[in-house]
């Protein structure tokens, strides 16, 4: 299969993220904006930047990075440290901000989710069931009120894995990433700003690693541990565990993990035929 192929075929799943996307982007610019003004900056209220209007916040390239790989970047709030009563440490506290706005969406979601699956369980087992049974076998066609139910728990997903991704690639602590604003604020003076003559190196080296795929793994490794960190605390491991009258299987699920399991598998299947 082509890359183009590729690409077009998963069309659907891209413009099902969009306004989750759009929303984790506006939400960590603004964050930087807002932390920075009340640090005493008032650049980014001059620019216009302290909104939720995504279109304020796009970097074209990023944003589409965020779409086809999960992660990705906004248009640098601007920030002048000049304003700061302390440069390094406030300039950390507005890097801070923007993972730290993602992470807290990805909980909201996950407290939403959490809350839906609750009623959800019970009511689109049967469905979830059949939908197992049918696989391999024929495209199962759920009914409108299941489709609908999955279609709402897929994009409370969606809110989790992308902000939780956005906060864990903004946290790399090297230059162009928030995560070196921090690292930045506990360096000692002098090797501060031995660092900052490089920058311009080491971030075209990260650029290249990313391009290369080399960052891949870690960061992958990093995303699985928080989320399924974050999915055991909800406790959507926890209770009863999925099973299928019939199939003497051990899903190693619990069943409100494994109806979900099975709500995003019909979405994606849907999306897939969708092109």
């Amino acid at each position: 299969m082509s890359y183009l192929t590729s690409l077009l075929r998963d069309l659907p799943l891209y413009l099902l993220s969009l306004p989750v996307l759009l929303m984790a982007f506006s939400v960590h610019e603004t964050a930087h904006g807002y932390t920075a003004y009340r640090l005493g900056d008032p650049t980014a209220r001059s620019l216009g930047r302290l909104t939720l209007n995504p279109i304020k916040h796009i970097d074209p390239f990023g944003f589409i990075c965020m779409m086809i790989f999960h992660v990705g970047w906004a248009k640098p709030v601007p920030v002048n440290a000049r304003y700061f009563k302390n440069p390094k440490r406030d300039m950390a506290l507005t890097g801070a901000a923007g993972p730290l706005s993602n992470l807290a969406l990805a909980i909201i979601h996950l407290v939403i989710l959490r809350i839906v699956m609750l009623f959800l369980t019970d009511a689109c087992y049967d469905e979830a069931v059949t939908f197992v049974l049918s696989t391999g076998q024929t495209v199962y066609k759920g009914s409108l009120i299941f489709t609908i139910y999955s279609l709402i728990v897929y994009l409370l997903y969606l809110g989790i894995v992308m902000n939780i991704s956005l906060a864990i690639f903004n946290l790399i602590p090297v230059p162009p990433f928030d995560g070196s604003r921090i690292f930045y604020a506990v360096l000692p003076q002098k090797l501060y700003w031995g660092v900052m003559k490089y920058e311009r190196i080491i971030m075209m080296v990260m650029l290249v690693l990313f391009f290369f795929g080399f960052l891949e793994t870690p960061l992958a490794w990093i995303f699985n541990k928080v989320t399924n960190g974050l999915f055991f605390v909800s406790g959507m491991y926890a209770g009863e565990a999925f099973t299928v009258p019939g199939l003497p299987v051990d899903f190693g699920f619990s069943k409100t993990y494994g109806v979900l399991e099975v709500m995003l598998t019909y979405i994606e299947q849907l999306l897939t035929l969708a092109f």
